[in-house]
């Protein structure tokens, strides 16, 4: 077996920047590399990054030196394997349940979308991402979860100061002081809450926790809750906006997806495009090996499925958004155990909901300078503007 090669050169701005021309360049130089500057062993390549996410005896989800546990005030499930693992994901799994989606949820989300596309203004330059894409994502999140007595400017500013926190690979300390005062909030919320889901019980994710017949331990319901506003707003938000974007700039593809209502091939082609959720780090067990590269026990594997979804075995031209690719073998939503629980949802939310919903609306809806647009992320990636003109 062969050491790991390191790279020192990489650095965690780049990779918040723009990190599609280095993963193009490790896919094929170095799919298996330690980034020294953030101290995690990448992995690259689409059939790597599925082995590991598939054998988690060898690959674990629990690292403990992740900064979401400072982030979040608790060990999450998303830092567990195993039984302990389900029983956590089990927890809410009814709030998930594909019937609650269906007659519940999805009504729900087509109200608020076609609420929130009412109120955009016809005829104006418009950024998308506060004005739409992040309240909608916070709306039906907020309801689906039992907490919606919280605003959309809450939910919003609680997501990213836990994705910031979770995120924080440097350990600054500021964006684990904004978390600390994020869970501060949460906290006090959900505390005021409880008496009222357990007096009137629901499908909601609080109220299925708060009510089982064994209910897994009020620190961890926190925590399940801050996972999925972590988790359940940035990316069917950051899909949207990217999905929007690849549409806008590809004005064939849109006006065959118009056509054909093909809203669900676009989705699927936005997250591999540019996965929301780019990158997850597993814990190495015992002494392994990939690729023939020696990978000790104790080290710390990270998982570029921002790179995979581009990797030029499974997909041609993987850098270019091209809704019509023969096939799709994303993994923006992960694999194995921790498949994301909130797939579903996104997708009927982003897909079968909003884009027909504003498209009718706007069916001349335009991005007249998509340069304008600004893209950042490592962790979790997506425009951080969206001016479009509403037409």
């Amino acid at each position: 077996m062969k050491p790991i090669p390191e790279d020192t050169k990489i650095t965690l701005a780049q990779l918040d920047e723009n990190p599609f021309p280095i993963y193009q360049r490790l896919r094929s130089e170095a799919p298996i590399v330690r980034v020294k500057n953030v101290g995690r062993t990448f992995v690259t390549k689409a059939v790597d990054t599925k082995y590991v996410k598939d054998n988690p005896r060898i690959f674990s989800s629990n690292d403990p030196n992740t900064p979401m546990k400072r982030a979040f005030w608790a060990h999450t499930l998303m830092r567990k394997d195993g039984r302990e693992h389900l029983r956590e994901r089990m927890a809410m799994a009814p709030a998930f349940a594909p019937k609650v989606i269906r007659d519940e949820w999805v009504p729900h989300y087509e109200q608020i979308a076609k609420d929130y596309v009412a109120r955009l203004p016809r005829g104006e330059l418009v950024d998308l991402f506060p004005a739409l894409s992040g309240p909608y994502a916070a709306r039906g999140l907020a309801i689906l979860l039992g907490i919606d007595a919280a605003s959309d400017i809450e939910m919003q500013r609680w997501s990213q100061a836990l994705i910031d926190g979770a995120g924080n690979f440097g350990w600054q300390d500021e964006p684990f002081e904004r978390a600390d005062r994020a869970n501060e909030e949460m906290h006090a919320l959900f505390d005021s809450l409880r008496g009222q889901h357990q007096a009137e019980p629901n499908n909601s994710a609080l109220s299925v926790m708060l009510n089982a017949d064994e209910p897994i331990s009020r620190t961890q319901i926190y925590a399940n809750l801050k996972i999925a506003i972590g988790g359940g707003i940035n990316e069917p938000r950051d899909a949207l906006n990217t999905i929007l974007f690849g549409l806008l700039t590809n004005p064939d593809q849109l006006e065959e997806v118009k056509r054909n209502a093909d809203w669900d091939k676009a989705f699927e082609e936005g997250i591999r495009w540019v996965s929301p959720i780019s990158a997850s780090s597993r814990i190495v067990t015992e002494d392994t090996e990939i690729r023939d590269f020696s990978i000790s026990k104790g080290d710390t594997v990270m998982t570029i499925q921002a790179s995979a979804n581009r990797d030029e075995d499974l997909f041609e031209n993987g850098e270019d958004f091209y809704i019509y690719r023969s096939k799709n073998q994303h993994q923006s939503f992960g694999s194995g155990p921790h498949f994301c629980q909130g797939t579903h949802v996104a997708r009927r939310a982003v897909a079968q909901v909003m884009l027909p919903i504003l498209f009718d609306r706007f069916p001349n809806l335009s991005l007249p300078d998509p340069s304008t647009v600004v893209w950042r992320g490592f962790g979790f990636r997506g425009p951080l503007n969206l001016p479009v003109l509403l037409n």
